[in-house]
């Protein structure tokens, strides 16, 4: 079995845990709590566009979309937030 390949920001997480760096917060349960309700207004999704593209770019976006096993809208607002947050990684 292989070993697992880490990020160099993964590493230096682990090699600072491993150090014994790491602290328990105070009121754990709170602290879940606030961090989940922050999660879920970041994924909520309140608002509704519309725009044109080609049917070329439609059809290309569903192939992808079946590949993947997600809807085509999905896809869509996936690579659209992957690209304003600076994660969308091309080959």
């Amino acid at each position: 079995m292989s070993p697992i390949k880490l990020t160099q920001e993964e590493d230096q997480m682990l090699r600072s845990y491993e150090r014994g760096e790491w602290r328990p917060v105070k009121n754990m349960p709170s602290e879940i709590d606030r961090f989940q309700q922050m999660a879920k207004q970041a994924l909520r999704k309140g608002r509704r566009i519309n725009i044109r593209l080609s049917e070329r770019d439609v059809y290309k976006l569903q192939i992808s979309a079946l590949r993947e096993g997600v809807p085509y809208q999905t896809l869509i607002s996936s690579v659209l937030h992957k690209y304003i947050s600076g994660h969308l990684v091309t080959q």
